[in-house]
Order: C-alpha cells, then structure tokens, then sequence
C-alpha cells in the first residue's frame, strides 16, 4: 500500500495561537516545517465517512476513554469547552474552543475502535 499516513488540517483565524494551543497546551508532539509551522503527530486515528444531503466537509474529533476525567484535567490548564457533554448513540460528546476561534470534538466512544486493529 502506498499510502502511508494522512494529514489533517485545521482552519483558523489566528493559526499561530491555535498551533501554540496544541503544542503548549495540549503537548502534541510536532516539528517545525519552516518558519514556524508547526506540522503536529496527531494522536492513533479512525476515518469515518458519513453521508450528507447538505454540504460536505470535515471535522476533527479527540477520542478519551474518560470524558470527565479528561475535561477536568484540561480544564486546570485552561482549555474552554463550548458544549456540555450530550448522550449519543455512539459515545459521549463535548467540543473545545480553540483560541483561533474554531471548535474541535472530543469524546468517549460507545463503539469498538478501529484504532486498536
């Protein structure tokens, strides 16, 4: 197989502040491409495709195997989460604010993980 990984990208108002974000506060380990472009190893990854009559797109969602633990944990280091946590079908869902002004979804999994294959 040729592929051999994939890249997500993130889209913000304030890209320097998000990337401080991940690197600072959330201590994902990265390289800088240049100049301060920080490229981030993102944590083991699944891909879902789901289907849509409106616009298509994508999202970026954090897994946890403990919502509240996790949410608390960020919380002492000032992360700020713009939804309570909501019941899914498929898991338990929050979303954080990034300081770019975007949001990302976190949450604990109901399902099996495909990241554990």
């Amino acid at each position: 197989m040729m592929i051999i990984g994939s890249h997500v990208i993130v889209y913000s108002r304030d890209a320097e502040a998000d990337r401080a974000f991940f690197a600072d506060v959330l201590g994902q380990p990265h390289v800088d491409a240049g100049g301060g472009w920080l490229i981030f190893k993102a944590p083991p990854a699944e891909l879902a495709v789901h289907p849509s009559d409106g616009p298509c797109g994508n999202e970026l969602y954090f897994v946890c195997d403990d919502l509240e633990a996790t949410m608390r944990e960020l919380q002492t280091i000032g992360v700020d989460f713009s939804h309570d946590v909501s019941e899914e079908r498929w898991g338990r869902l929050t979303r954080l604010r990034l300081p770019g002004g975007g949001e990302v979804g976190m949450y604990e999994p109901h399902h099996p993980l495909a990241i554990e294959l």
